[in-house]
């Protein structure tokens, strides 16, 4: 399968050598200069990741990933300038399954591209195997990529569908911040805390009737995180 990443960023010169990146590694590239024009081209292709430049004109790139988020789960790598933690908390708490800080290493960009769609295109699981998990109220089907509790179908992000997946098929094991990142994102959990963090609050908004007494996902204090069995 040959898959197709959107690249969206108002300079031409960027889009252009990202582009050529994915070309050399047989990955097709489609392109759009603002938010507005990503909107139109989601329309008319399928797309299998974005790549997602936060400052640009008319429509920016943490407005168009809170649309994009409304009515589609693709995987979405957002680009900055800015390397402040605020700016990347705020792009994985719109709906971002990771982030770059420009200027960056295209050999990095390339294994994170890869990582997010090997992540989303897979129907593979971890240690159990169980195509249905089922947790009292929360049920997670590993091959329609879908999660309900007590009935309701809840829309995750890729990323967040499979940090829930890894917790529930392992149910009542404590997993580290670090062991959570290099099991998702398939990369050295360094400096991965505020990362797994916002994507945890943001799964406990979404599976817990009340955020802040979990009723799945726990917090073992000083360890890690796990689904309660």
């Amino acid at each position: 399968m040959k898959h197709t990443v959107l690249i969206v960023d108002d300079e031409k010169d960027i889009r252009e050598a990202i582009a050529l990146y994915l070309k050399n590694e047989g990955i097709r590239a489609v392109q759009a200069k603002d938010g507005v024009e990503a909107l139109e081209v989601l329309d008319k292709e399928e797309v299998h990741l974005i790549i997602m430049d936060v400052m640009m004109p008319k429509l920016d790139g943490i407005e168009a990933t809170f649309k994009i988020r409304q009515s589609q789960q693709i995987p979405i790598l957002m680009l900055s300038a800015k390397s402040e933690d605020t700016d990347k908390i705020l792009g994985l708490q719109i709906g971002a399954d990771d982030y770059l800080t420009k200027p960056f290493n295209p050999l990095e960009l390339i294994a994170r591209v890869k990582s997010q769609l090997r992540r989303y295109t897979s129907l593979g699981s971890y240690e159990k195997g169980e195509k249905v998990v089922q947790l009292r109220g929360l049920t997670i089907d590993q091959e329609g990529k879908e999660v309900r509790v007590d009935g309701e179908l809840i829309k995750l992000t890729p990323t967040e569908f499979k940090i829930t997946e890894l917790l529930a098929c392992n149910a009542g094991k404590v997993f580290s911040i670090s062991e959570i990142y290099e099991r998702v994102w398939q990369e050295p959990g360094f400096n991965a805390e505020n990362t797994v963090a916002v994507h945890i609050r943001k799964i406990r908004e979404k599976i817990e009737v009340n955020p802040k007494n979990p009723k799945y996902l726990k917090v073992v204090w000083g360890i890690g995180y796990k689904m309660e069995k």
